[in-house]
C-alpha cells in the first residue's frame, strides 16, 4: 500500500531522530566538520525533506499502467491468430557446425597490448584459447541434448512465435506448487536458468515451483519483431498473455537485467495477476531523496536510511556510479543508437560474437576480473559460456537482441508511462555486491512500495542465476514464504 506523509513536520522530526541515532564514528565525523559545513548539511536535509513531503502530499498515485495492444508480425494483422501451444525441439546439423568451423578458421586477430589483460576488452591471446576449445573440444550436439533436457514450446502472440520452456515439479503429496516466470536479459538467454531450475522444482518444506522461462522476442528461439517499437512494455504484455494462455491467473515473477524491467512492468500492468515480484537488478528513478542520499550519505548515512554496506558500495559516488558506468556502458550507447551497424559484424563472425558476449560475463561478474589474463571467465565452464553464445549464433538473434536497447532508450526513460507508477505487489529484492549499479533499500522504496524482503547478498554479480543459483534460489524461497505466510 502507498503511505502518504500527513505533515511536513513529520519529515523534519524523522530527520532529527535519525540524526540522534547516528553511529559514533559518523557522529564524530559530523561534529568534526566546521560549523558552516554542519549547518549546510542539516539545512540541506531539512530543506530537501520538506520538498519531499510536499511532493508526497500533492502526488496522486497511479495504480497500474495501461495494458495496451500490439502487432509485431510481418505484414498486416490478420483477423484471428492461432493460439495453440506447440512442442519445440532445439536442433542442429552437420552443415551448421561445418559453417561455424569454417568461419572460425578464417578469423583474424590483433595482438593485445602488453600487460593489458581485459582492460581493453576481451584479450585476444585468451580468445584464441577459447576459440581453439570451441572448435576442437566443444560438442554442440551434446549441448543441444542438454538444452532439450527440459520441455520447449512455442506459441503465437501478437504475431510472434514466442519460445519458452515449461518445467513442472515431480508430483508429491502435501506440497504446494506455485507458478513462477523467470525472465533473462542481455547478453543472456533462457539457458542462464538451467542451474537454478532443479533447485526451484525440488520440494523445500512443502513448497515447490512450476517454472516458465520464455525467450524475449528477438532473443534466441523467440521470433524477432518485424516492426519498430517493441520495448519492455510490449514484452510484459506478451508474457502476461503467455501465462494466461497456460492457464495461470496468479503467479510469481523473477528477473534480472532486462528481465527485471520486464517483470517490474508486468507487476505494474496487471498487479491483480502477480502474487509477488522478485528481482536481482533493482531499477528506480532518480529523485530528491536520491540527491539527499548522495549529499549526506558519506557523512550521515543513517539519517538518510543507508546501511554501512550501502556506503561501501555507493561511495565515492562519482567514481563508483558515474565514471565506472561511463567506462562500462559504451556498448549500451551503440546498441541504443545504431544496433544494426554494430550487429552486422557480430552476426557474421562467430569469434567476434563470442568476444563481444563473453567480455560481459567477465566484467559484469566482477569488475576486478578486468585485471586477470582470462578475464575471470573461469568462474563458469566454457561449455556453459559457449552454449549461450551458440544460442545467439544459430538463431542469428544478436541484432534483434541489440535493437531492444534502442526501442527502450530512444526517448526520455524517465518520461515513460511506467516511470511514474509504483510497484504495489509484494516485492523481494536481492542486491548482489558486484551488480553494475547498487540500489539501497532507501532508494528502492520509492519504486517498490511493498517490499517484503531486501537481501544484501554475500557474493555474486550481474548474472545471478548463472553464477550463484543456490543463493538466488534460497532468496526466492524465503521471499515467497513471507508472501504465502508459510
Amino acid at each position: 500500500m502507498i503511505h502518504h506523509t500527513p505533515k511536513v513536520s513529520i519529515v523534519n522530526v524523522a530527520i532529527t531522530v535519525s540524526f540522534l541515532d547516528l553511529s559514533m564514528p559518523n557522529r564524530d565525523h559530523f561534529f568534526g566538520l566546521d560549523p558552516v559545513h554542519r549547518q549546510l548539511l542539516v539545512g540541506s536535509a531539512l530543506a530537501v525533506g520538506g520538498i519531499l513531503a510536499y511532493l508526497l502530499l500533492r502526488r496522486k498515485p497511479v495504480k497500474s499502467i495501461p495494458v495496451g495492444e500490439g502487432w509485431w508480425g510481418a505484414g498486416e494483422k490478420p483477423q484471428s491468430e492461432d493460439e495453440s501451444i506447440r512442442p519445440f525441439t532445439v536442433e542442429t546439423s552437420d552443415k551448421e557446425i561445418e559453417d561455424l568451423h569454417g568461419r572460425i578458421d578464417g578469423s583474424r586477430y590483433t595482438d593485445p597490448l602488453e600487460g593489458s589483460a581485459f582492460q581493453y576488452g576481451f584479450n585476444s591471446t585468451y580468445l584464441k584459447k577459447v576459440v581453439s576449445y570451441w572448435k576442437n573440444e566443444f560438442d554442440w550436439k551434446k549441448q543441444v541434448a542438454v538444452l532439450n533436457k527440459y520441455p520447449h514450446y512455442k506459441t503465437k502472440i501478437e504475431g510472434l512465435d514466442v519460445h519458452f520452456i515449461h518445467v513442472r515439479p515431480t508430483s508429491r503429496p502435501n506440497q504446494r506448487v506455485l507458478p513462477i516466470m523467470l525472465v533473462h536479459g542481455w547478453p543472456g538467454s533462457f539457458y542462464e536458468f538451467y542451474k537454478i531450475l532443479p533447485l526451484l522444482t525440488e520440494n523445500q518444506g512443502g513448497l515447490v515451483f512450476e517454472v516458465i522461462c520464455p525467450s524475449i522476442p528477438g532473443y534466441g528461439f523467440s521470433e524477432a519483431p518485424h516492426k519498430q517499437g517493441f520495448n519492455s512494455l510490449a514484452a510484459a504484455r506478451i508474457f502476461h498473455t503467455l501465462m494466461e494462455r497456460l492457464g495461470f491467473s496468479q503467479y510469481y515473477l523473477q528477473g534480472g537485467d532486462w528481465g527485471a524491467l520486464i517483470t517490474t512492468n508486468m507487476a505494474q500492468m496487471k498487479p491483480q495477476n502477480v502474487k509477488g515480484l522478485h528481482v536481482n537488478m533493482i531499477i528506480t528513478n532518480r529523485n530528491f531523496k536520491t540527491l539527499l542520499t548522495i549529499i549526506l550519505g558519506p557523512y550521515l548515512p543513517s539519517l538518510v536510511g543507508l546501511t554501512r554496506e550501502d556506503v561501501r558500495r555507493l561511495f565515492p559516488f562519482f567514481e563508483k556510479n558515474v565514471w565506472e558506468m561511463l567506462r562500462e556502458s559504451g556498448y549500451m550507447h551503440i546498441q541504443a543508437t545504431k544496433p544494426d551497424t554494430a550487429g552486422c559484424g557480430l552476426n557474421d563472425s562467430p569469434v567476434g560474437l563470442a568476444a563481444y558476449i563473453l567480455e560481459k560475463f567477465s566484467t559484469w561478474t566482477h569488475p576486478k576480473y578486468k585485471d586477470l589474463d582470462d578475464g575471470g571467465t573461469g568462474k563458469y565452464t566454457l561449455d556453459d559460456l559457449l552454449t549461450n553464445v551458440m544460442i545467439y549464433w544459430t538463431t542469428r538473434s544478436i541484432v534483434p537482441s541489440m535493437r531492444f536497447y534502442k526501442e527502450n532508450l530512444k526517448g526520455n526513460f524517465d518520461k515513460r508511462v511506467d516511470a511514474s507508477v509504483a510497484v504495489l505487489v509484494p516485492s523481494g529484492l536481492a542486491a548482489f555486491p558486484e551488480e553494475l549499479i547498487h540500489c539501497p533499500k532507501a532508494w528502492a522504496v520509492t519504486k517498490y512500495h511493498n517490499i517484503y524482503s531486501y537481501t544484501s547478498m554475500p557474493r555474486g554479480g550481474h548474472f545471478a542465476a548463472f553464477e550463484e543459483p543456490q543463493l538466488l534460489a534460497d532468496d526466492i524461497f524465503q521471499f515467497v514464504r513471507k508472501v504465502e505466510k508459510c
